[in-house]
């Protein structure tokens, strides 16, 4: 029995990926992946500069060469390897804005080499969510886009993309996350069409992503009763097993979002999400986001071999899990040895992603705004801050002031969250060009409310758009498609005449 519960522990330990706190491994992770932990999750908080995250990664390999190094890295809004900065390359949605798909490969293969570049393997990533909810509270810009065949094809160059640079794809969240106005970090969405519509609109670029050989997908914490009256998809077996592998053929790693996320985890529990998870045909269990200690990995494990001993989890599927994780494993450990290293993306950023950017402003101009651009002086420029999305870490900068004053000498720059918001937000701008800075204005009424005021006192405002342009307001209106470093960049340039 001792023999039997040491393996149990060895195939438990291979399934999770957990993250840890730190810039360095801490004794703990470097002790398990001798034990057979075989992946570990990186996010900001263990992310310094280029040389300090390659050293990180060389130290987990020489514990374990074919350990599993993944990153929630989506570049756009959601960044990890730049997130002190804010991301050098556009996110989803600029690139779906542009709609060039040997573009947005292009973007992802610069990205995957650069990743390849610091020892990592696994990117959570891309978003293929179809953002078809306007309303939406954690998606938006993380998406391609609202069409669906759009966001199929950009899914799947992304993919393309991003393997050919030497690290494996992970396209989420499955079964799409895009028709919802819960976030799941928070409670459990649910999502209502008919099987007819999740095929049409949710599934394409799954089947897409599967069809360009992506080698994970990761799940959503979603409820979606066409599919799953009852259960998650995380934990649904008829989700997880009937559709993603008999249905769209996929035979990769199927990894959860995170387990202590609250819209599995409050009904579930920490350690009963991830031995439901594994039941219905998950195959790595990510956890760290919050919990990132010893303890809660060992909570894990020790609940995942108390299952199989008990039989609620059967030990053939733990044993195809673990197996999964090691093919995935094998392929990275190729995947790097096919490609040699490649210099790590310099303090300017990428250039591929600023071209990008570039390619993806839209500008509006009523006969009122022309004569505009660029501006003729140093500006006032308005930030008007949406409550934060937690996908997106808090220590990522976003806004045009500072890219515009390296352009006009004199630009200042004021910030406003709807609580502190004046009645007249261009008050102390004089006779200076007035920049209104908004972050999806659509789905925000203070926000609105605030432009209008701004921009009936002074109508010769560019209104600037970092997030979704489903409302165009102003004389001017310039759309970047996300908050990006690349895109504030490109829309300063553009401010300037530069």
């Amino acid at each position: 029995m001792i023999e039997r519960t040491g393996n149990l522990a060895a195939l438990a330990s291979a399934v999770l990926q957990p993250g840890f706190v730190g810039t360095t491994p801490p004794p703990w992770i470097c002790r398990w992946l001798g034990e057979g932990l075989g992946s570990v999750v990186l996010f900001a908080r263990n992310v310094v500069d280029p040389a300090q995250v390659a050293a990180l990664t060389a130290t987990l390999r020489a514990e374990r060469p074919d350990v599993i190094v993944a990153i929630d890295e989506e570049a756009g809004d959601v960044t990890r390897i730049e997130s002190g900065r804010g991301s050098s390359r556009p996110g989803n949605h600029a690139l779906g804005a542009v709609d060039d798909p040997a573009l947005t490969e292009e973007v992802a293969r610069d990205l995957g080499g650069e990743l390849a570049g610091l020892g990592i393997t696994l990117d959570y990533a891309p978003d293929a969510d179809v953002n078809s909810n306007p309303a939406n509270p954690v998606i938006g810009v993380r998406s391609f886009g609202a069409d669906p065949a759009l966001v199929a094809r950009h899914t799947a160059a992304w993919v393309r993309g991003l393997q050919s640079g030497g690290v494996a794809a992970c396209a989420k969240h499955f079964p799409g996350h895009g028709d919802t106005r819960v976030d799941s970090h928070h409670d459990l969405p649910r999502i209502t069409g008919d099987r007819a519509r999740l095929d049409a609109v949710e599934l394409a670029p799954f089947r897409a992503a599967v069809a360009a050989g992506v080698q994970a997908v990761m799940t959503g914490h979603l409820l979606v009763p066409a599919l799953d009256p009852e259960l998650p998809a995380t934990l649904s077996d008829r989700i997880l097993s009937g559709l993603l592998r008999d249905e769209l053929g996929f035979s990769g790693v199927v990894v959860t979002d995170a387990v202590e996320m609250r819209a599995v985890a409050d009904r579930y529990g920490f350690a009963g999400a991830a031995v439901r998870a594994l039941a219905a045909g998950a195959d790595a269990i990510c956890i760290g986001g919050e919990r990132a200690d010893e303890a809660a990995a060992r909570e894990l494990r020790d609940a995942i071999v108390a299952a199989v001993v008990s039989g609620e989890l059967p030990e053939e599927r733990l044993a195809e899990a673990a197996k999964r994780v090691g093919q995935l494993a094998a392929w990275t450990v190729a995947a790097r040895a096919d490609r040699p290293p490649r210099t790590a993306t310099g303090a300017e950023g990428s250039a591929v992603g600023l071209a990008a950017a570039r390619r993806a402003l839209r500008v509006t101009t009523t006969p009122a705004g022309r004569g505009a651009l660029p501006l003729a002086a140093a500006a006032y420029v308005v930030e008007l801050e949406p409550p934060r999305n937690i996908a997106i870490g808090a220590e990522t900068p976003w806004g045009i002031g500072a890219p515009l004053a390296d352009l006009l000498p004199g630009t200042t720059t004021v910030r406003y969250a709807e609580a502190t918001v004046p009645a007249d937000p261009t008050a102390a701008a004089a006779d200076r060009p007035v920049v209104l800075v908004v972050r999806d204005l659509h789905r925000h009424g203070w926000m609105r409310a605030a432009v209008d005021r701004a921009l009936a006192a002074r109508p010769d405002a560019v209104v600037v758009e970092l997030g979704v342009p489903a409302l165009v307001a102003g004389a001017v209106h310039v759309a970047t498609h996300g908050a990006t470093r690349a895109g504030a960049r490109a829309a300063a340039d553009l401010l300037a005449g530069r």
